[in-house]
């Protein structure tokens, strides 16, 4: 394998990444009770109303988004495996 492939720019297509986000949110939510008891639809739900929009029952208190590119090198073999099918797709981002 030639050293040159490992580079962790991108020239081939510029328009895809991999990125590393973390977000922190806080906000109060007026909801049913028995919607906080199934934990695994927790996230999906709470994403949901925070999706929608601030109105009359979700309140945000804090937002922090940040995103930066990282090596491709670095994500999974999965999402890596993912951007090259992106890549190589006529309907894909060039």
């Amino acid at each position: 394998m030639r050293s040159d492939s490992l580079d962790c720019s991108s020239t081939s297509s510029p328009k895809l990444g991999v990125y590393e986000c973390e977000i922190h949110l806080k906000f109060r939510l007026v909801e049913e009770k028995g919607a906080f008891v199934n934990r695994d639809q927790l996230l999906e739900l709470l994403l949901d109303a925070f999706s929608y929009g601030s109105d009359e029952y979700m309140e945000p208190t804090h937002v922090e988004v940040a995103a930066q590119e990282i090596c491709e090198l670095s994500a999974s073999p999965q999402m890596r495996r993912q951007l090259i099918r992106l890549r190589n797709s006529s309907d894909g981002i060039q």
